[in-house]
């Protein structure tokens, strides 16, 4: 949109100092989510928080939408301490969140409506926002008569009815298909940038590498567990911005390997992953998917060494399922993360030439060597007279360490990386873990 060398100078519409946020645990305890977060975003520019599931970037929209709380540190909009919603700050959200009994113009006057805006001026602003967003002629249609991109540009047509200050933007392209996103991403950027939507900022959140360089002017990337800013990056490629243009390469590249850099060579040696006792939260990964990217980078172009970004754009795979699916492959030493590069390790390799069977005795191999949970549970059952224990026994001292949906995500993920190694059985109703079929 507009040029940014002045906007250090001007009023922040939203003012985060030092905030932090925790959440109790079943045991008591308190489960940090967002750590000493301090962010500013001032008129004139598209701000993205950007990082991976869990690194408590909606948790920090919420609060600035009035939606939550900090538990220590100051949200503040435009000087004030933020105590509920903000005048002047609209949403998008995910999901689309249409009320169905409603018609495309009737949702969108809603937001007037609640601003008390007389009936008159509620259906020329309605209609206006509908026209700019490209629905015109779709105004006494119902939600369910609309593709998927249609009911998210009425999303953001609600949004932009009021002209906020600033729009927030929690993941709104992730529930479309590829080319819809595309699409719609697109027309959102050219109207920012020819001036014609009637708002000053926009923060979204993202864990979309590419469409965040794409959109932002700045890019705050968030590390994990808990959430941290550990790094801010300016975007200044002029819009349109062209994937293909090597510096838009180069900045997807260095993000890429920003946000792995915790993965280096040296943590996986002998001692250990840090973070990786039983305490680590394990996302819920296929071992079909594994053993798939295994034999994509084992064999020609990659032989072995497979740059992230491209990997992804080949695979046409979300940068957070990748960066799960790496973790994985690390966390199993089938493979390390290098400047960006996913690289096999001689297990990998190994893993890659062996048929399913010999497959299966190397990952349940690694299991037991490198995933601390799986091994507590196996030497349990070992241990045990009647070889059977219950998962309570586990998910109580997950929750030691985790929330209880983590708990639940790292429980599901042993069964199911058990179950193809055959390291021990799991009955579901029963919820109890045996070694029926581990023998």
């Amino acid at each position: 949109m507009a040029n940014l060398d002045h906007v250090s100078n001007v009023t922040p519409l939203i003012d985060i100092r030092n905030v932090s946020r925790s959440f109790p645990k079943a045991n008591g305890e308190d489960l940090l989510v967002l750590d000493h977060v301090d962010l500013t975003i001032r008129p004139g520019e598209i701000v993205g928080l950007l990082g991976r599931s869990g690194s408590g970037k909606s948790t920090l929209l919420r609060i600035i939408a009035g939606l939550s709380k900090p538990s220590t540190g100051d949200a503040l909009c435009r000087g004030e301490t933020i105590a509920g919603p903000p005048k002047g700050v609209a949403m998008v959200f995910q999901s689309f969140a249409l009320f169905p009994w409603l018609t495309v113009q009737q949702n969108v006057e809603l937001g007037l409506e609640a601003l008390g805006v007389d009936a008159v001026t509620r259906e020329a602003r309605a209609e206006a926002a509908i026209d700019l967003i490209g629905l015109g002629g779709f105004e006494n249609a119902y939600p369910k008569e609309l593709s998927g991109g249609m009911r998210q540009r009425v999303g953001f047509a609600r949004a932009l009815v009021v002209h906020p200050d600033l729009m927030l933007m929690d993941e709104p392209f992730s529930a479309l298909d590829v080319l819809t996103a595309e699409t719609l991403r697109t027309d959102i950027i050219d109207l920012w940038t020819e001036g014609r939507l009637p708002m000053k900022s926009v923060l979204i959140v993202t864990h979309n590498i590419e469409e965040a360089v794409l959109m932002c002017d700045r890019i705050l990337v968030f590390s994990s567990n808990p959430g941290r800013i550990a790094a801010e990056i300016k975007v200044e490629l002029p819009h349109p911005r062209n994937r293909l243009d090597p510096r838009f390469r180069a900045l997807v590249d260095s993000i890429y390997a920003r946000m792995t850099q915790r993965a280096e060579p040296k943590s996986l040696a002998a001692e250990g992953i840090p973070g990786s006792g039983v305490g680590m939260v394990l996302n819920h990964v296929s071992t079909n998917v594994m053993s798939g990217l295994i034999e994509a980078v084992a064999t020609d172009p990659f032989r072995g060494r497979a740059d992230l970004p491209v990997l992804a754009d080949r695979l046409q795979m979300e940068s957070d399922e990748l960066f799960h699916l790496a973790e994985a492959l690390q966390l199993l030493r089938f493979a390390v993360v290098e400047e960006g590069d996913l690289v096999l390790t001689e297990a990998g390799r190994t893993f890659a030439d062996l048929d399913t069977d010999a497959r299966k005795t190397l990952f349940a191999q690694h299991l037991l060597n490198f995933v601390p949970i799986v091994g507590l549970i196996r030497r349990v059952l070992d241990e045990r007279p009647t070889h059977s224990a219950p998962a309570a026994r586990f998910r109580n001292e997950l929750e030691d360490y985790m929330s209880e949906d983590y708990a639940d995500e790292t429980l599901a993920t042993v069964v199911s990386w058990a179950r193809y190694a055959e390291l021990f059985a799991y009955d579901e109703n029963a919820e109890l873990f045996s070694l029926e079929s581990g023998e």
